[in-house]
């Protein structure tokens, strides 16, 4: 049996009734408004995903819950009923006791949330001494208990450590025995695995599972991911503009999805089956600003359906059949077909062009790129990019076991080739030292040992002063846009500075070819005379790719460029470097641990663990016929956005968290996690050998052969 607003009354009865419930912070003399006229409701033991993009409320709902609003927030209208008790305008030491106690909360930066001068035993323990009055020795026990519950290794002695000394995933779980701790009726989970690698966050969001089960709590999984929604979730919330637009078991309203905006964000994921040669769907535009009030569906703007009512109208909720709501005039009746427009390949030099006319990257007539503009340019034989047994170490603090210096081997002898106009892609987790290798690529590090080979010239031999005119053509993109753009320039003198400093054109030429550069990447000639705080995170990785592409360069590496985007922002712009690399022949390599992202952007793969390649071949082998067990855990472990996809097994998932890079196993380094290894692989490290003519592995049991199944 169903209810007005979405849940199904389950044995256990009504947890949490949230009804009509707005929020507005106060911010000088604007008043934002993240959340308006929200109704969720929750069952015990139910889990209920919010899922939706930044700056729709999902996050504001849950402080809201919590009575922790900022600085200048408040409750404006509406109800929260804990259990048949009344949150809304509760005393703060009343609050105070439910807090942590029948509501706790798991955050989304761990790093922020946990103190950094306590040690981790006393965070975990506060709690209890709060709310149940235990001694010192007795919240200490249930501490490490909880360290335990939450699977951390060796518990008793983590407890005396501190934040920093944990890895991400570890801190994750401290972070969720912190708020388990006194066994809380609702546990919020706020984008808890965001910063994490996929193998961490499937490890993570299967233990929030299991201690939900096992503990009897209920749970709201707050994401961006519609993939851990239809995993790990029973019912589903979809928020706009604070607005809830959908809700409804997972499995229905995945299968029959009514809003046009649940609609659009489903379309926006790219999967490992997305067809490279087409586009990937994105939303144009970008969500409203929340301290403007304006009539209508606030999704209007962006809907490819709205009519004159949705942009006059706010849509009533509907409740159909097996309590599924929708707020939409013109309902959509299921997920929509994926079908692409095709992204058209440039032809080859000297070849008649097939073309219509001019795209919005090419307009008519010629115009100077900056190696005309600075008389220069090279031609190349052979592979763009040679790599030869690249290593880099460096100190690490403290001493080795005889006093010795401690060194972290964060790229161990890898070697690879770029062809010219090949995108090379590279996956790993946290720490494989993915990142390390991309900044020896484009000289920004030396290495400790090999050699970048750059159309012929090792650059890791040359002198800083022969390097410098190579390094126009050897630029990056880096993962933060928010650090990486200069907050005191301007765009325009963000992407004139590169041009200045190599001599290139005029002034006049310069501010023509920053122009050019935002129309290449899709953004309007009036960013220029803009900060970018005044950017979205999208604008600004746009922004951030075309000061890359400023110079002309060769090759191109992206090193994590769109992991901090909402999906919708994500498919735009992985839309535009798929287009910019076709339409210039760049050779990229492509930085990340999202192997959907890999799979649209990169012709070859290559796999890292612990900084050394385990795998490389074409995109279709290594995704299609993963040999290394490693690569074959990093595949399972992607959380499909289809309720009724089959899991993988649990013996195909990678379990634990690599070792350090300070002191790696003998052997094969994946053997301490792999349900393959023997005797053999701690014995000896494996090579790279071919599968076929074009893929290789480094294992002594790659997948696929009869002996690894004996």
């Amino acid at each position: 049996m169903s209810t007005a607003d979405g849940s199904a009354n389950t044995d256990g009865g009504r947890l949490l009734t949230i009804r009509d419930l707005s929020v507005e912070i106060r911010r000088g003399d604007r008043i934002v408004r993240p959340v308006r006229g929200v109704s969720l409701a929750l069952d015990r033991g139910e889990t209920l995903g919010i899922v939706g993009e930044t700056g729709s409320g999902k996050s504001m709902t849950g402080l809201a819950i919590m009575g922790m609003l900022p600085a200048g927030g408040r409750i404006t209208a509406g109800s929260i009923d804990l259990d048949g008790r009344e949150l809304v305008g509760l005393p703060a030491a009343r609050y105070r006791a439910i807090r942590g106690n029948d509501v706790a909360m798991v955050f989304q930066d761990s790093m922020t949330a946990l103190n950094p001068t306590k040690r981790i035993g006393e965070q975990v323990a506060e709690p209890v001494r709060l709310h149940r009055g235990a001694s010192k020795r007795e919240a200490r026990a249930r501490a490490e208990e909880m360290l335990a519950l939450v699977g951390l290794p060796r518990p008793a002695e983590r407890l005396d450590d501190f934040p920093h000394q944990l890895s991400g995933g570890m801190r994750q779980r401290v972070m969720i025995a912190m708020a388990l701790v006194c066994e809380p009726r609702l546990v919020i989970a706020d984008e808890p695995t965001t910063a994490l690698d996929v193998t961490v966050q499937a490890e993570i969001l299967d233990l929030l599972d299991d201690l939900r089960s096992r503990l009897g709590m209920s749970m709201i999984l707050v994401t961006h991911d519609m993939g851990v929604i239809a995993r790990h979730a029973d019912r589903v919330g979809v928020m706009y503009a604070g607005r809830v637009a959908e809700t409804g078991p997972t499995s229905e309203l995945f299968a029959r999805t009514r809003h046009r905006y649940t609609q659009a964000l489903l379309s926006s994921i790219p999967s490992l089956t997305q067809d490279r040669g087409e586009e990937l769907f994105s939303i144009p535009g970008a969500p409203p600003d929340l301290t403007v009030v304006r009539a209508g569906c606030p999704f209007a703007p962006r809907c490819a359906g709205a009519t004159d009512r949705c942009r006059a109208e706010l849509p009533p909720p509907v409740t159909e059949a097996g309590g599924h709501v929708h707020a939409c005039w013109h309902p959509a009746e299921g997920p929509a077909a994926r079908t692409r427009a095709r992204l058209v390949v440039p032809a080859p030099a000297g070849s008649e062009p097939t073309g219509s006319g001019p795209t919005a990257s090419e307009p008519t007539g010629s115009r100077p790129t900056a190696s005309e503009l600075a008389g220069s340019g090279s031609t190349a034989s052979g592979p763009r990019l040679r790599v030869v047994d690249l290593r880099r170490e460096h100190p690490a603090g403290g001493a080795g076991l005889f006093g010795g210096r401690r060194t972290v081997k964060a790229v161990s002898g890898v070697s690879f080739e770029v062809a010219a106009g090949e995108t090379f892609g590279l996956v790993g987790e946290s720490g494989c030292g993915k990142s390390s290798l991309g900044r020896m690529l484009v000289a920004l590090d030396r290495p400790t040992s090999g050699e970048v080979i750059f159309d012929g010239e090792p650059v890791t031999r040359m002198s800083a002063r022969a390097l410098g005119p190579r390094r126009t053509e050897l630029q990056m993109m880096f993962q933060d846009s928010n650090a990486s753009l200069d907050p005191r320039m301007r765009i325009g003198a963000i992407l004139r500075e590169p041009l200045a400093i190599q001599g290139v054109g005029t002034r006049a030429q310069r501010t023509a070819r920053a122009r050019e550069l935002l129309r290449d990447v899709g953004l309007p000639a009036s960013v220029l005379e803009r900060y970018p705080h005044e950017l979205s995170g999208g604008q600004r990785q746009r922004v951030g790719l075309a000061r890359a592409l400023a110079l002309d360069p060769k090759v191109l590496v992206a090193d994590e460029p769109v992991s901090a985007l909402d999906v919708s922002i994500r498919s735009q712009v992985l839309n535009l470097m798929r287009r910019v690399q076709l339409e210039r022949g760049l050779s990229s390599v492509v930085i990340s641990h999202d192997l959907a992202v890999v799979r649209y952007l990169a012709d070859r793969v290559g796999v890292m663990y612990l900084g050394k390649l385990v795998e490389t071949g074409t995109t279709d082998e290594v995704y299609g016929s993963a040999a290394h067990p490693y690569t074959a855990g990093l595949l399972a472990a992607i959380p499909e956005a289809d309720p009724g996809a089959p899991r993988a097994p649990a013996a195909a998932r990678v379990r634990g968290e690599p070792p350090s890079p300070v002191d790696p196993p003998s052997g094969c380094r994946f053997r301490t996690r792999c349900a393959l290894a023997t005797a053999l692989c701690g014995q000896e490290e494996p090579p790279l050998t071919p599968v076929t003519g074009t893929h290789h592995v480094a294992c002594h049991h790659p997948l696929g052969r009869e002996e690894s199944r004996s």
